[in-house]
């Protein structure tokens, strides 16, 4: 069977419905902005995240934090089938903090395990993929999710909201906070550096240290989560390809599809309908 995506847009609440099956090779390393909920249907789905390899096999449930670096493979001839939603961060925490009435203060939900063999939340999970890809009444689909995020308040954590992450180098967090400042631009390591106050040998140990990716590599998966949302908004991969630095649109191309298995125009037109 060859690879295939079948990706949808919620209008209501911005929750995309994936639903893929890939053989061999999936994705390269990325993160997305969304909390990632799915489950594996059919294979083995194989991944790296949070400095592990995981193995995620049908009816096991797998959850991902925004920013979370992660890749996918296959490693049996036969590939894997998942299901998956994006769960929009801002959607996500208002709705937890209607759940919860005595949510604490100055703190994000987080998943306390990427793998989870947990039966009820399996099953929320596949009840609300297909409520909201199926396009079902509104009623369905709000009491679907609302299923959902009661079997994932067992697998929640909420942790302090910190400006500075003191698990990680000062000079990483920095950086990262330079390149979200200047996205677009066409930056240089050594003006990265300066910026920092250090060389750029050591900028770039303690970056990889810190997130996993060199900072033109993190650079770039920056500019495609935010293309994502751009693209979603019904933005042209022209203009959003214009707006965030790219070379041109076949560059954002390239870079869309090794992350995202879909070219920037497919994309945009799975989540808004729009022509090409």
């Amino acid at each position: 069977m060859s690879n295939w995506i079948d990706l949808q847009q919620d209008a209501d609440t911005g929750i995309e419905s994936l639903r893929a099956h890939f053989v061999g090779h999936a994705y390269d390393p990325h993160w997305h902005d969304s909390f990632l909920v799915g489950v594996t249907e059919q294979g083995v789905q194989q991944f790296n995240c949070r400095r592990r390899r995981h193995q995620s096999t049908p009816g096991q449930v797998f959850l991902l934090e925004p920013g979370e670096l992660h890749d996918g493979h296959a490693p049996s001839a036969d590939g894997f089938t998942y299901s998956m939603l994006h769960l929009p961060p801002q959607w996500l925490e208002r709705e937890l903090r209607a759940l919860f009435e005595h949510a604490p203060q100055q703190a994000l939900p987080g998943f306390a395990d990427t793998l989870n063999a947990d039966p009820q939340l399996a099953a929320a999970t596949v009840r609300a993929f297909h409520a909201v890809h199926g396009k079902e009444l509104r009623i369905v689909r709000e009491t679907a999710s609302d299923d959902l995020l009661c079997a994932l308040t067992r697998h929640l954590h909420w942790r302090q909201r910190l400006a500075i992450d003191p698990r990680l180098p000062l000079t990483a967090q920095r950086a990262r906070e330079y390149l979200h400042a200047h996205v677009a631009e066409d930056i240089g390591l050594e003006q990265l550096a300066a910026a920092c106050n250090t060389d750029r040998y050591r900028l770039t140990r303690a970056f990889k240290a810190a997130y996993g990716l060199a900072p033109h590599a993190y650079l770039i998966q920056l500019r495609l989560t935010q293309a994502r949302q751009l693209l979603s908004r019904g933005q042209t991969p022209a203009a959003v390809a214009a707006r965030l630095g790219f070379a041109d649109q076949s560059h954002l191309g390239r870079w869309f599809r090794r992350a995202y298995r879909l070219t920037p125009a497919d994309y945009r037109k799975r989540c808004t309908y729009l022509p090409d």
